[in-house]
């Protein structure tokens, strides 16, 4: 297993060198440029001079990248140039905000989908998996911000029973104050993500119920349950654990819409104001941070397969 982690990294270097490339080249392909935001637009030749010298913009370009990868492996993005704060200290801040709503909206899409993959898969063509599927493709169709908005009104407004906005409160400091923090963005995140699931779980379950293992089982007198959550749930669950990976690693960077809706302090949220105010460090950090999460979820994904399908050879 060991090894097996081990040729995985070794095969992910070459992709994380090339997307810190590109990171770091983003900045000197948008207009103005990172010096247009240090000096302003209307500095003179010899203000922008001054200050490409001062930051080392007048290195080659090779000499640059090697120094700023150089400091990133270090974890020194440098200063943000609005916050005037550490770049990593900015985003330490919004990190485990971010990872709050994840977690949350991953079990509440796994709660919702799951049950209506397996009562849709065991009875196909019936009027409960018409229903449900109908339901799996509403999902899929409704904007998160326009569910966002809805929860808030019924929730917020109307019922007075969740905050309209959402801050962070760490969990083991407070866990009510935490839950009901995280409550409408996580359930506008899970509904929508449960769609998904939903559609990838049933399609497996569907497969693996036609396979011959499920007569077989079903022939010795095996009880339904046994024979559903014992050897088809683990069969079905493999393709079905990617989606899951994938999505949660999509809301560590994605869920932007979400924490816009319900203003929640999350790293998403920093990336957009670091994008508006073109704050080149702090983006440049943020998408290296959201690149090694990405990437270390989908590690773990791999991993995880080994308990799920013994038949995966790791050696």
């Amino acid at each position: 297993m060991i090894g097996f982690v081990l040729r995985r990294f070794g095969q992910l270097l070459p992709v994380l060198l090339l997307a810190s490339i590109g990171i770091w080249a983003m900045i000197f392909a948008v207009p103005g440029g990172p010096i247009g935001m240090l000096v302003g637009e209307n500095a003179t030749p010899e203000a922008i001079a001054a200050a490409e010298k001062q930051f080392g913009l007048d290195r080659p370009a090779v000499v640059q990248y090697l120094d700023w990868l150089w400091n990133a492996l270090q974890g020194n993005f440098g200063m943000s140039i609005h916050g005037r704060e550490p770049v990593l200290h900015l985003i330490g801040q919004r990190l485990p905000a971010t990872l709050h709503l994840a977690v949350a909206a991953t079990i509440v899409s796994l709660l919702i989908g799951i049950p209506v993959a397996i009562l849709s898969a065991l009875k196909p063509g019936s009027w409960i998996d018409r229903v449900l599927s109908a339901w799996s493709a509403l999902a899929l169709g409704v904007p998160t911000f326009w569910l966002g908005i809805l929860l808030i009104l019924l929730f917020a407004v109307e019922l007075h029973w969740l905050p309209s906005a959402s801050g962070y409160v760490p969990i083991w400091e407070d866990p009510l104050a935490a839950l009901r923090n995280l409550a409408l963005p996580a359930l506008t995140l899970g509904v929508y993500v449960s769609g998904i699931l939903a559609r990838f779980l049933r399609a497996s379950l569907v497969g693996e119920l036609r396979a011959d293992y499920v007569r077989t089982a079903r022939s010795k007198g095996l009880p339904e349950r046994q024979v559903v959550g014992t050897h088809i749930m683990r069969n079905a669950l493999l393709p079905f654990v990617t989606i899951v990976g994938l999505m949660m690693a999509n809301f560590i960077g994605g869920a932007v819409v979400t924490e816009a809706v319900f203003t929640y302090p999350g790293l998403g949220r920093l990336l957009i104001q670091a994008i508006s105010t073109r704050d080149y460090p702090l983006i440049q950090g943020c998408i290296v941070v959201i690149l090694v999460l990405y990437i270390g979820i989908n590690m773990a994904v791999d991993v995880l397969y080994a308990y799920i399908d013994p038949r995966i050879e790791y050696s």
